[in-house]
């Protein structure tokens, strides 16, 4: 089979995904199927792999319920799922943590400096941190002293037509 064909074909089975990175932790909304009923469903976890590329792409989502781990491997542009959304990204020195499995408890979920963040498909909303309010903060101040220029300006007009 020719590259070129084969890359034509996969181009329209590509769906826009936020740049998941391992040690990110992501929530998965999954289409699930329940006889005629289908409901979205989210599973919230730590990436421990990515695997594959082009279509093929896959990422291993692990979390522990009730003390029990539980992984999920998801097809990147699966039709079944239906976004993800990037909670708080890590930064980590390993492409696969699998030696995450072993761990127990709160060690289990460690993974070095995280960050908050959020980001979804197509979406990429700062987290507001101690500068970024101070800069908003700093904003408004300079609409609130210009309107009250406006005010004062305004009041001198009026005063000047009498």
């Amino acid at each position: 089979m020719d590259i070129s064909i084969k890359n034509a074909v996969e181009k329209d089975m590509y769906k826009k995904r936020p740049n998941v990175r391992v040690g990110d932790t992501v929530k998965l909304h999954l289409k699930i199927k329940e006889a005629s009923k289908e409901r979205t469903q989210i599973f919230e976890g730590r990436v421990i792999a990515i695997k594959g590329q082009g279509i093929g792409r896959t990422i291993t989502v692990r979390k522990i319920s009730y003390g029990v781990g539980v992984e999920r491997i998801v097809p990147l542009h699966s039709t079944l799922l239906e976004k993800i959304e990037i909670v708080k990204r890590g930064t980590v020195r390993k492409s696969k943590l699998f030696y995450l499995r072993k761990r127990v408890g709160r060690r289990a979920l460690k993974v070095s400096n995280l960050k908050d963040m959020y980001e979804t498909d197509g979406d990429v909303v700062p987290v507001v941190g101690e500068g970024s309010e101070q800069e908003v903060v700093a904003q408004n101040e300079k609409v609130v002293k210009d309107e009250g220029v406006k005010e004062e300006e305004k009041g001198e007009e009026k005063e000047e037509k009498k």
